[in-house]
């Protein structure tokens, strides 16, 4: 082996580490899953490239639409993977199985989001291309069927999970600065236990440094040179952040876990928007006893199952 190849430079405990040839070592994460018809839910998948130049490509999801009328329009969901910004692709079997599950019980077209990963791509590239993935989906693709005939684009969701949940907050500040364009309106917004930060610990929230310096590890691993950690991408609440008042959509689903170390950010985001003078209907769903993003870890258990059907219902409530 190259000494090179050998010599680790940089490393985030749980997440990779980089090497000075330039390899990245990621842990977790790597293993991928085809699209197709899943047999236990009927839902189909299929893979489309949308950006050759930087390789920006996404999953879609249609659910078994047997004896359903050929007008039928479906919500739209389009939902970005956590990991931190480092791991996991959309075509992990984690997210490939959540989506298949999500997306037959709630009955909506899906859209997942592979992005660009840090530390070969540094924030913003996975922020670029969410958003170009995003206005794809806004511009009604004709080549797309699932989409162009069975989407309600008037009724698009985003939704993420840790990392992928901070997406879905900068995509929505992002819509309200720009606009969608093709006539597409972002109905909701599912945040589950969203990777949001600051410098200084909130009253509630864990002092302890070691837990502290991980996630300024982890920022700093996907965004050298940041500002620190009250740049608004990373604390949507510090001074100079765009106001969540202007978040354009009519309702927010925010989830957090008791134990997970996340859980203040998620709960401050939630108690923020509500005071903010933004007039849409916000929730809070708190879970008990599970640590960060347990859903997926664990997602036949009775917790996650019941987490699934709150976020399905959330979808399809209107």
């Amino acid at each position: 082996m190259d000494a090179a190849d050998a010599e680790v430079v940089i490393e985030v405990p749980f997440l990779a580490r980089v090497y000075k040839s330039g390899r990245v070592e990621r842990f977790l994460g790597n293993d991928v899953l085809p699209a197709g018809v899943d047999p236990a839910t009927g839902v189909a998948s299929k893979d489309v490239i949308v950006d050759p130049a930087t390789n920006l490509t996404l999953r879609l999801y249609l659910p078994d639409l047997a004896g359903s009328s050929s007008e039928r329009k479906l919500p739209v969901l389009v939902y970005y993977h956590g990991g931190g910004f480092v791991i996991e692709t959309a075509f992990s079997p984690t997210y490939h199985n959540y989506l298949n599950s999500l997306v037959a019980a709630a009955g909506v077209v899906a859209v997942s989001v592979e992005y660009r990963r840090a530390p070969e791509h540094p924030l913003p590239a996975a922020y670029d291309d969410s958003w170009a993935a995003l206005r794809w989906v806004a511009s009604r693709p004709a080549e797309e069927a699932w989409l162009s005939e069975r989407g309600d684009l008037g009724r698009v969701f985003l939704a993420g999970d840790s990392a992928g949940a901070n997406i879905v907050h900068q995509m929505a500040v992002r819509a309200a600065d720009e606009g969608l364009g093709g006539g597409a309106a972002i109905r909701g917004l599912v945040l589950i236990h969203p990777f949001f930060w600051g410098a200084e610990p909130l009253e509630s929230e864990s002092r302890d440094p070691n837990a502290r310096e991980w996630v300024g590890r982890i920022w700093a691993f996907v965004r050298p040179g940041t500002a620190g950690l009250d740049a608004p991408w990373i604390n949507p609440l510090a001074e100079g952040a765009p106001s969540l008042a202007r978040l354009p959509c009519s309702r927010v689903l925010v989830t957090v876990a008791e134990k997970d170390l996340l859980r203040c950010r998620g709960q401050a985001y939630y108690a923020a928007l509500k005071r903010s003078g933004w007039e849409g209907e916000a929730r809070l769903l708190e879970t008990e006893g599970e640590q960060h993003v347990f859903h997926l870890l664990s997602p036949k258990s009775d917790k996650a199952l019941a987490k699934l059907q709150a976020v399905a219902a959330f979808l399809t409530a209107d």
